[in-house]
C-alpha cells in the first residue's frame, strides 16, 4: 500500500503543469529581435503571422509577418502555413497567439512559437503599411 501511494504522489509531481505550453513555446521580445537581427540560416524558413485586426497590423507590425486576423486565423492558419515553416505569432498581448499555437500543434506543427506580451512587448524594428 505504501509504494502504490509513493507511486502516485511521484507521478502527480511528473505530470505537466495545466498552464504549460505543450508542443509549442513563448519567445520574449527580446530574444526574438536577437533572431531576427541575426537572420535566419538558408535552411530554415520563419513565418511571422500577425493575427491582430488589418487596421492595427497597418499602424505598425514586425517586417516580414503576414496578417492574419483572428478569429478567422483559426481556419486559414492550419490549411495555408507550412508545417516545415519555423512560425512565430503575434497578437496584441499574447492570448490569441498562444490558442492557434494549441491548434497548430493539434494538427502537426512541430515549430510553433507565440510572442510573449505580443506587439505591446515589442521593441524591435516595426514595418508600417500593408
Amino acid at each position: 500500500m505504501r509504494l502504490s501511494f509513493a507511486l502516485v504522489i511521484f507521478l502527480a509531481g511528473c505530470a505537466p503543469s495545466v498552464d504549460a505550453p505543450v508542443g509549442w513555446s513563448r519567445v520574449s521580445a527580446a530574444d526574438f529581435a536577437t533572431e531576427l537581427a541575426a537572420g535566419s540560416p538558408t535552411d530554415v524558413r520563419r513565418t511571422i503571422v500577425d493575427v491582430r485586426e488589418p487596421d492595427l497590423f497597418r499602424q505598425g507590425h514586425i517586417p516580414g509577418a503576414l496578417n492574419f486576423p483572428f478569429p478567422a486565423a483559426k481556419l486559414r492558419a492550419p490549411a495555408e502555413l507550412d508545417s516545415a515553416d519555423r512560425i512565430v505569432f503575434v497578437c496584441h498581448r499574447g492570448p490569441m497567439g498562444d490558442e492557434l499555437a494549441r491548434i497548430l500543434v493539434a494538427r502537426g506543427f512541430r515549430h510553433v512559437r507565440n510572442l510573449a506580451g505580443g506587439m505591446a512587448g515589442w521593441s524591435g524594428p516595426v514595418e508600417r503599411g500593408p
